[in-house]
C-alpha cells in the first residue's frame, strides 16, 4: 500500500454549480496513486470523490465525524473496528464516528465520501 495521494486542484476548489456532471469522469486513475477532488467544500462538511489504482488504500484513521462512502466504479474493501466489507459499484456505507477505519487494496475503485460536521459528537 504506497500511499500515494494526490489532490487534482485544477484552479476550481469545487465542481461547477448549475451544471449536470458525469460523476465517474470527474475523476480519472493515476498509476500506484490515490486520488482525491473535492466536489463541495463547507464548514459543516464536505463531499469528495477520490480514484484508486490498483494496490493503493488509505491507512488506518479515526473521524470525529460519521462518514459515508459510496462506491461508484469497482469494489472496495473497507475495514470498520477490524470488520472487512466488500463493497461494490453502486453499494455505500456508514462509517462511525471515532472508530478505526482503513480502505485495504482490492484493484483499481473510485468512490464518493460524504463527511456531515454537526457539532461535537
Amino acid at each position: 500500500m504506497n500511499n500515494n495521494c494526490m489532490d487534482s486542484k485544477s484552479g476550481n476548489l469545487e465542481l461547477e454549480k448549475a451544471k449536470s456532471h458525469i460523476i465517474v469522469e470527474i475523476i480519472e486513475y493515476v498509476p500506484n496513486a490515490v486520488v482525491i477532488k473535492t466536489i463541495i467544500k463547507k464548514s459543516t462538511g464536505n463531499i469528495s470523490i477520490m480514484s484508486f489504482d490498483s494496490g493503493e488504500g488509505l491507512t488506518e484513521k479515526t473521524s470525529p465525524f460519521d462518514t459515508f462512502a459510496q462506491i461508484i466504479e469497482g469494489k472496495a474493501e473497507i475495514v470498520i473496528d477490524h470488520i472487512s466489507t466488500i463493497i461494490e459499484a453502486g453499494q455505500g456505507i456508514i462509517i462511525p464516528a471515532h472508530l478505526s477505519n482503513f480502505i485495504r487494496p482490492n484493484g483499481r475503485f473510485k468512490m464518493i465520501q460524504t463527511v456531515i460536521k454537526s457539532g461535537y459528537e
